[in-house]
């Protein structure tokens, strides 16, 4: 397809709609290099593929897609024998994870519904490395720290460093605590310069503690001195610092090497994620634009049903139906220059080249494209400024070059056919291209404002004419097409609209033809019919809605009435049931009595007598009917869903569903708070309808929790803020209002830093110290926007 008419249509706006949904570089790469395919079975595929995404995302709303990183680079120098970084193998663990994430998910689904072939066959393809993963996530942390955990030998020397600073601290401590350290000291507190412990001195007193200055203050005056005392403990520290880093080293290449190992099974898990990213993002953008599965043929016809251009808003667009190839083959769209003719020529077009590239189209189901060997299209505004040609030698460029290639398997749309030069010569010149155009099989639109070719449309076979409607009233376009119906001018109508005396246009009238008056009463007759026939149609359509309603209705009230019934039947049964039950109270204790008579006053009463009297009695009490059909409704159990809404029972409190545990079990979401819940604990309210909007996609596992607290006491104030700055975006992320950062009392150093980073936070509202209750001074808690 040549980049000129992709350019003209606007395919690369769509595009850019398009990239939008992506949720990973991945699927942005794949739809930058998206253009639509000119083979018919590969078009084909490329439909079912996102017809396949938009059912998973109708049946479940969200994909999980989060966490997909491009790691081709990273798997590359592994298998060079290069080492990774600690994020580089973060993002391959998170890749892998996400991987298998999305293939259960798929899995999962077409176990359910078996109607997903094609992303079964993709995900079939993903090979799963939990133990990679595994091993990379018990050495690194999500922020690419590497963790004590990671070999016996790193957990030893942390600890040996955890001992030596405290060491260091604590002689330095004794120093800032001694009488004489008041005077002598700037700040009573112990720092790091050079990756050293050092104290503030005064330049004064510099020779009193001894040892190295690492630093000094901008103004001279004070001195960041490592006292003689600690300097060979500074040693050991640094000495163990160094083992520390080359066993971090030593653990980064033996992951790397890892990787490599497995650099041909990550390369296809990240073929395959591209693909199905690019197939999510198709079928989001077709949610947003409200589009819908074409029918590809491989004949040349296109059957638009409410068909609307994908770059206007949908609140603003005209929806219009188009057909082409079937008993027509060029469409002559005639009239003034109102507007709409243009936007028809262009939705065409661009529908097409969308449907081409596996993209579902913004028109009704039921639509059918063809796939087409090549679209050409000269439209309006594309004058050559470089070479200088006037507006009719720019068109006439473009039309040579269409004329030079096309064939019978192209789509050719022509807007203001001939336009720029005489009248006369401009439509004998539009008449023969299309003629050219008509005898070599291509399928073509024109739009015209010659009336020359209204008769060009009535005399040739395969051709129609068609207009956009103008509403007289207000004097504006109403951009629906009318296929079969002309253009006419309405010069005259708006000019008496606008106040041109009555006796002008009477005599412009008469210099106007007969012929050419004929034509235009006809036009404005087949018009009237066509709006009289559309409200006839349309008056139907609303008798047709209102006889579904009354029956709808009907059947609720018929369905109320037999429930009713039943209801009465139940109430009338336990009622007989209560009487009969107290008559055969009273009947055994009638017998007991003849039982006792009989014994004592040797009356004549025989025992199988008795028995029969008591049978007959059990059978006069009523037996329960079966409840109707009327009732199945009452008893049927809801089938519980991730998403659903419900309430817990036991907690008195409202929830959503997460995930099911068990046959009878579920991980119920209530607040911040995630617990197992019975099934038989729970109240369904509602299940959530699909979002339109794509999710976030978020590196974080489902299981991540962030605490509501972060407690910094002990740490040094550099790795401090750099701890505060993960927390505030994880907070952020996990929606917290308000959370508490606990830096204690001491000195204030830490107080003060992370209070000034705090303040100049863009998401942070405010912040203030804790309650008595909460902490004092010695907590800070921050209120988000």
């Amino acid at each position: 397809m040549h980049q000129r008419v992709l350019k003209v249509l606007e395919f690369d706006k769509v595009k850019e709609q398009l990239l939008e949904h992506a949720s990973s570089s991945l699927g942005r790469e794949k739809v930058n290099q998206l253009v639509p395919s000119t083979y018919f079975h590969e078009v084909v595929q490329l439909q079912e593929e996102t017809d396949e995404a938009v059912k998973v995302l109708r049946l479940k709303g969200n994909v999980p897609l989060g966490g997909i990183f491009d790691i081709r680079p990273h798997t590359k120098r592994a298998a060079i024998g290069g080492s990774l970084s600690p994020h580089e193998l973060i993002q391959v663990a998170s890749t892998v994870h996400a991987s298998r994430q999305l293939k259960r998910f798929i899995e999962d689904l077409n176990e359910e519904t078996n109607d997903l072939p094609i992303l079964a066959k993709y995900v079939e393809r993903i090979i799963v490395l939990a133990e990679l993963e595994e091993a990379i996530k018990h050495a690194i942390d999500e922020s690419g720290e590497v963790l004590d955990g990671a070999s016996e030998t790193l957990r030893s020397l942390r600890q040996q460093l955890r001992t030596k600073e405290a060491r260091v601290r604590e002689r330095l401590e004794s120093m800032i605590r001694s009488s004489n350290a008041q005077k002598m000291l700037s700040d009573a507190i112990v720092t790091i310069r050079n990756d050293r412990f050092v104290i503030p001195v005064k330049q004064e007193y510099r020779t009193y503690y001894g040892g190295i200055i690492h630093d000094q203050s901008s103004s001279g005056q004070t001195l960041f001195i490592e006292p003689q005392a600690i300097v060979q403990l500074n040693n050991d520290l640094q000495a163990t610092r160094v083992k520390e880093q080359q066993e971090i080293e030593r653990i980064l290449h033996e992951l790397s090497q890892k990787v490599g190992e497995y650099s041909g099974e990550l390369e296809t898990i990240v073929l395959v994620l591209a693909e199905l990213d690019f197939m999510f993002a198709k079928a989001r953008y077709s949610s947003k634009i409200k589009a819908s599965k074409p029918l590809m043929n491989n004949e040349g016809r296109i059957s638009l049903i409410k068909a609307r251009h994908p770059l206007i808003p949908i609140d603003e667009v005209v929806p219009n139906d188009i057909s082409l190839g079937k008993d027509f083959s060029t469409i002559v769209i005639t009239g003034p220059n109102t507007g709409g003719k243009t936007v028809t020529l262009k939705t065409v077009g661009l529908c097409t080249l969308m449907a081409q590239s596996g993209l579902q189209i913004p028109a009704l189901d039921g639509s059918e494209m063809a796939v087409f060997g090549s679209v050409y299209a000269d439209i309006g505004d594309e004058q050559s400024i470089e070479q200088s040609l006037s507006t009719f030698s720019s068109h006439m460029v473009n039309i040579v070059d269409i004329l030079n290639k096309v064939d019978f398997n192209s789509l050719v749309l022509f807007d203001e056919l001939g336009a720029g030069t005489d009248p006369q010569e401009g439509a004998a010149l539009a008449i023969s291209i299309l003629d050219e155009v008509y005898k070599r099989g291509a399928k073509v639109i024109a739009t015209t404002h010659y009336p020359e070719l209204k008769v060009y449309g009535y005399n040739r076979e395969g051709v129609i004419n068609a207009s956009v409607e103008f509403d007289i009233e207000t004097l504006s376009p109403t951009y629906k097409l009318l296929i079969g119906v002309p253009g006419r001018s309405n010069a005259f109508e708006i000019s008496k609209r606008l106040g041109l005396d009555e006796k002008v246009i009477n005599n412009a009238r008469s210099y106007v033809g007969a012929d050419s008056s004929q034509v235009e009463k006809m036009i404005a007759s087949l018009e009237s019919s066509r709006r009289q026939t559309e409200a006839d149609l349309e008056e139907a359509n609303d008798l047709l809605k209102q006889a579904e309603k009354l029956h709808k209705d009907l059947q609720k009230q018929m369905i109320a009435f037999y429930e009713y019934k039943d209801s009465l039947y139940e109430k009338a049964e336990e009622e007989a049931r209560a009487i009969a039950e107290k008559a055969k109270k009273e009947a055994e204790e009638i017998i007991r009595e003849l039982r006792k008579m009989r014994i004592e006053k040797h009356a004549e009463v025989k025992e199988h007598e008795l028995i029969e009297a008591k049978r007959r009695l059990e059978e006069a009490a009523p037996e329960k009917r079966a409840s109707s059909s009327g009732n199945k409704f009452k008893d049927k159990k809801h089938v519980f869903r991730p998403g659903d809404e419900v309430k817990v029972l036991s907690f008195n409190q409202k929830g959503h569903l997460v995930e099911r545990i068990s046959d009878s079990e579920w991980l119920v979401q209530i607040g911040i708070l995630k617990m197992k819940v019975e099934e038989s604990d729970m109240e369904f309210i509602n299940s959530p309808k699909p979002a339109d909007t794509k999710p976030i996609a978020t590196v974080k596992g489902k299981d991540f929790h962030v605490s509501l607290e972060l407690d910094l006491r002990g740490e040094r104030y550099e790795d401090a803020l750099l701890k505060v700055e993960k927390y505030i975006d994880n907070a952020l992320l996990a929606g917290y209002p308000r959370v508490s950062i606990i830096h204690g009392k001491g000195t204030g150093a830490l107080r003060q830093g992370v209070q000034e980073y705090l303040n100049n936070h863009r998401a942070v509202k405010k912040i203030r110290f804790g309650e008595a209750g909460e902490g004092g001074t010695g907590v800070t808690v921050v209120e988000f926007k």
